[in-house]
């Protein structure tokens, strides 16, 4: 699990794949999410700008961010 701490009110969901360090680009982490590799609160989401917040959780491949 890994635990971001969310400062602002969200965060795009592209960054926070960034941010996190599962993808290396942005360009890579818009790929995983067009390609529908990308759960948030345990839906596939396609948006690339959706609006990650607090308490929401995010999965991705072996990886599981708390939002925070």
């Amino acid at each position: 699990m890994i635990n971001f701490e969310l400062n602002e009110e969200y965060i795009h969901l592209i960054q926070l794949l960034k941010a996190v360090r599962v993808v290396e680009t942005g360009g890579e982490a818009q790929a995983v999410v067009s390609e529908g590799l990308v759960k948030c609160n345990g839906e596939i989401e396609y948006r690339k700008r959706y609006k990650v917040r607090k308490g929401d959780i995010i999965e991705f491949l072996q990886y599981k961010i708390e939002v925070n």
